[in-house]
């Protein structure tokens, strides 16, 4: 970065500036006149030794990165002919630890900290600029971490969803069941939940390939996801595990939802359209209700103890 000549010396004007856009003071003018003017070849840095100072791009363009300090990865900001940069760091009195690099060969207006205060102080076009300058950058900031917050609640949601069948995952398993268990203990409402194992899938898949035990696992999901009420949430557990989360529902009444999947699973087709359908597949089903003083830990061993009973009485049925 090579000092070049003064801006009185220079062919730019003030009116060139946005920051003193419409400042006609020629106390401005004759504060501005001994700045340097400085020189970045494309590519460089500008080195300023850590000091805070603003920047105005005469010509060229600059690159600006964020602060690694800050946390910010928003990503570079490009500065044109009339732009400044570091009012920030001035105004905090703070180094400008931003790396700013030459898109192209540039000259730029220098403006030492001091002399950005006076100028503060004698000019009202320049403080109602800068505060417009800020303003802006504040609107752009909130409207970037307003996406920011759209774009990370979008992909916390995909997170929690299964990408073979769409149901619920367990880590959305392990964050709902606890609040859904502690929502039921307070207004004394049932909590529900029916825990099924696809009967012999192994089995299916050594038989059948992968594709064909994926195949399956969607189907079976369809069949749960589409057998119950909007306030139900059916999930993947994990492997052949499923689950239906049945908020205010009895015991009877989840049995009752039970046998109603397990009739479904038994009727659907993995490859309706196949010649030779695959063999329907089945499911064992473990029913349990949230008891009286007890947490979704106890809930769920219930419903596994329950599961293992289907199981040992020769799968393809529904226990309690």
């Amino acid at each position: 970065m090579d000092q070049i000549c003064s801006f009185a010396a220079s062919p730019y004007a003030v009116r060139d500036l946005q920051l003193f856009r419409d400042a006609d003071d020629p106390a401005v003018t004759r504060a501005l006149a001994p700045c340097a003017v400085v020189r970045v070849a494309a590519g460089r840095q500008v080195e300023d030794g850590m000091r805070a100072r603003l920047y105005i791009v005469l010509s060229g363009s600059l690159e600006v990165a964020p602060d690694a300090h800050s946390g910010d990865d928003s990503g570079v900001t490009r500065v044109l002919p009339g732009e400044s940069v570091g009012e920030q760091a001035v105004l905090d009195d703070a180094v400008n630890l931003a790396a700013m690099t030459a898109l192209e060969d540039c000259e730029l207006l220098v403006i030492e900290p001091e002399l950005v205060w006076q100028l503060i102080d004698c000019s009202n076009v320049l403080a109602r600029n800068l505060l417009r300058l800020l303003s802006f950058r504040v609107r752009a900031a909130n409207a970037q971490l307003k996406r920011r917050q759209r774009l990370g609640e979008f992909y916390r949601q995909l997170s929690l969803n299964d990408a073979l069948t769409g149901l619920y995952n367990r880590a959305w398993l392990n964050e709902m069941l606890p609040k859904l268990a502690m929502r039921a203990r307070q207004d004394g409402s049932p909590l529900s939940i029916v825990m099924i194992d696809l009967d012999h899938f192994k089995r299916f898949n050594d038989t059948h390939g992968h594709i064909a035990g994926d195949a399956a696992l969607s189907s079976a999901a369809g069949v749960i996801r589409d057998s119950l009420r909007p306030s139900d949430f059916a999930v993947r557990y994990g492997g052949e595990e499923l689950m239906a989360v049945l908020p205010d529902t009895p015991l009877s009444l989840a049995e009752m939802v039970a046998g109603r999947l397990a009739e479904r699973l038994r009727t659907a087709l993995v490859f309706p359209d196949m010649r030779l359908p695959l063999p329907h597949i089945t499911g064992s089903f473990g029913v349990a209700c949230l008891e009286a003083g007890g947490d979704e830990h106890a809930l769920m061993a219930a419903a596994d103890a329950a599961l293992y009973r289907a199981k040992q009485a020769g799968r393809d049925r529904v226990s309690v």
